[in-house]
């Protein structure tokens, strides 16, 4: 961005330049042009804040997404550790005596519980969560590829804009403008979920 912000003051300077030294048509032309740079940098700044939090919301719903998988993979080895531990305590010969019965049952019990409760986020709830951070995620990664269009197609139209005010084309500062505003108006559609 630090690039295209210089090429916006060379334009605005060149404007300046030419408005002291240049004919009033000359005056206009260059004094509007540095105007439409100055708002397409805002709208610029704007779009990169954007950016900027839709990549963040993305690296939060990564990293929930990461978290909440290694907490259902934390529950399955442990369920799976219940479920083995009840077959090895039924494999016994004593296995039928009510001590090694309610061993059993508790360590069956515990195996499900961490399949399914609703209190404590069993496997089953945490995929559910997993899943919706995911699909969070990558609704923000979209966003964010999005954001880094528009403010590819502003920071070009800027650029144009400063090319028009040095070579004098009108042609390309209406060119400019239009991709300028095209490039807002797409930002503003992203920012409000239209996109």
């Amino acid at each position: 961005m630090s690039e295209t912000i210089e090429h916006a003051k060379e334009a605005i300077e060149h404007a300046h330049h030419e408005a002291s030294h240049g004919g009033h048509e000359a005056d206009n032309f260059s004094r509007n042009v540095a105007v439409m740079v100055g708002v397409l940098a805002a709208v610029l700044a704007l779009a990169e804040l954007g950016e900027k939090g839709a990549q963040n919301a993305y690296l939060t719903y990564h990293i929930t997404a990461n978290d909440d998988w290694n907490f259902y993979q934390a529950k399955n080895i442990r369920s799976n550790i219940y479920s083995l531990h009840a077959d090895l305590l039924e494999s016994q010969p004593n296995a039928a005596e009510p001590a090694i019965r309610k061993r059993i049952e508790d360590a069956r019990a515990n195996s499900k519980r961490l399949d399914d409760d609703e209190k404590s986020n069993g496997r089953k709830q945490l995929m559910v969560k997993a899943r919706a951070s995911e699909e969070s995620r990558e609704k923000a990664f979209h966003r964010y590829h999005l954001f880094e269009a528009v403010v590819g197609a502003l920071q070009i139209s800027i650029v144009l804009s400063s090319v028009s005010i040095v070579a004098k084309v009108r042609p390309l500062a209406i060119l400019s403008g239009m991709m300028g505003v095209g490039a807002a108006i797409a930002g503003g559609a992203v920012a409000f979920n239209f996109l």
